[in-house]
């Protein structure tokens, strides 16, 4: 059941990073697998700067931070 859930918040969190970084995403579909990668990268991210987030509600936060880095890195590379 983890992979479900790590899989619907990043979902969630990549149409959540869309609708943040307006014009700097990459479609509906774009922006759902953005943010499935951005859970990971969220979850390293946290972990370097020694932030824990405990619960539905922090995962999605550590998800979504981690999809707006992605969009951005990849607008910065993109351009």
């Amino acid at each position: 059941m983890g992979i479900v859930w790590f899989l619907l918040i990043g979902l969630c969190a990549g149409w959540l990073a869309g609708k943040i970084m307006r014009g700097g995403g990459f479609g509906l579909f774009g922006n759902l697998a953005v943010g499935v990668v951005g859970a990971l990268l969220g979850g390293f991210l946290f972990s370097l700067l020694g932030i824990t987030a405990y619960g539905l509600l922090g995962s999605l936060v550590t998800a979504t931070a981690g999809a707006v880095v992605l969009i951005w890195l990849v607008s910065k590379i993109k351009a």
